[in-house]
C-alpha cells in the first residue's frame, strides 16, 4: 500500500510535523510519497532526505536556523531567506529533490504569473526556499527570471499531488486556532485573520486524507516564536500517537 503524508505550511509551527513523522517512523510506516507547503516543504525534505526527525528538532535547535536570516536592504522584503542556504547545504549535501530517498513535492507560487507551482525536481534547496518567501516580509526567490513566494497564498495543504499517487493520505496540520474572548493588537488580529482564510481551505482539502492529525491550539503561536520549538515539537508527538491509537484505519495500516 502507498503511504503519503502532506504537511502544511506555518512557520515555526511546522516543527509540529518532525513530532508527527517520528510517530509514525516509530511505528515502521514508510511513506511513498510527501507533499508540503513552505515549513512542511522543510519538514519534509528532512525526512525524505533520511534524515531522523528527532534529528530534524535538534539541527534547528543547534543551529538557530533562523539567525541566518539577514535584512536585505532596498529590496521588496525586509529580510533574505537565501542566507539559510549555509546551514542547509550541510545537511542537503546533492542539493537535489530527485536524490532524495521519498519523492517529494513543494508547493510555491510563481508570483510573476500569478500560479501555483509544484517542484517535484531540479535544486532542492531553491525550492524550499520558494515554498518559504512569505511576501511582505522575505525577498523574492528568483527562479529563471521568474519571482516565487511562498506556496501557501494558493496551497498551504498540498493534498492534491498525493491523490493519485497514494492509496493511504496522512494529513498533518500546524496551524488549529482555538476559540478566543478577546484580540490585544493589530498583529494579533491581522495573525488570527491570515490563519483563518488558510484554515478553510484546509478544512475542504482534509476530506481528501484518510487520517488528519491536528494538534490543538498551534495556530496561536507566532509564525517565528523559536523559543516554543521543543514544545510544538512533542505537543504535535503526543497529539499524533493519541490519533494513531484511536484510528482503526491506522491500526490496519500497521498490521499491513
Amino acid at each position: 500500500m502507498k503511504v503519503g503524508i502532506v504537511l502544511s505550511g506555518g512557520g515555526i509551527r511546522g516543527i509540529a510535523h518532525l513530532g508527527v513523522l517520528k510517530a509514525f517512523s516509530n511505528l515502521g510506516i514508510t511513506f511513498s510519497h510527501i507533499s508540503g507547503t513552505s515549513a512542511g516543504a522543510i519538514a519534509g525534505a528532512f525526512f525524505a532526505a533520511g534524515i531522523d526527525p528527532e534529528e530534524g528538532l535538534n539541527i534547528f535547535l543547534k543551529t538557530k536556523l533562523w539567525r541566518f536570516v539577514r535584512p536585505a536592504v532596498g529590496s521588496l522584503g525586509l529580510i533574505n531567506i537565501e542566507n539559510t542556504a549555509l546551514i542547509l547545504k550541510e545537511y542537503f549535501t546533492e542539493d537535489s529533490i530527485e536524490k532524495l530517498k521519498i519523492p517529494l513535492t513543494i508547493a510555491a507560487v510563481n508570483f510573476s504569473e500569478g500560479r501555483l507551482v509544484y517542484f517535484t525536481k531540479g535544486p532542492l534547496i531553491r525550492a524550499i526556499h520558494a515554498s518559504s518567501c512569505i511576501p511582505g516580509i522575505f525577498k523574492p526567490i528568483m527562479i529563471d527570471g521568474q519571482m516565487y513566494v511562498d506556496g501557501g497564498i494558493l496551497n498551504n495543504f498540498p493534498v492534491e499531488p498525493l491523490m493519485d499517487e497514494c492509496d493511504f493520505i496522512i494529513g498533518s496540520s500546524c496551524n488549529h486556532l482555538k476559540p478566543v474572548d478577546k484580540i490585544t493588537g493589530i498583529t494579533n488580529l491581522m495573525g488570527r485573520a491570515g490563519i483563518m482564510s488558510i484554515n478553510h481551505d484546509m478544512e475542504r482539502k482534509a476530506k481528501f486524507c484518510n487520517v488528519l492529525i491536528e494538534p490543538k491550539g498551534l495556530g496561536a503561536i507566532s509564525t517565528f516564536d523559536m523559543k516554543r520549538a521543543e514544545d510544538i515539537y512533542w505537543l504535535a508527538h503526543e497529539e499524533a500517537l493519541i490519533t494513531i491509537k484511536n484510528s482503526p484505519t491506522i491500526s490496519e495500516l500497521i498490521t499491513k
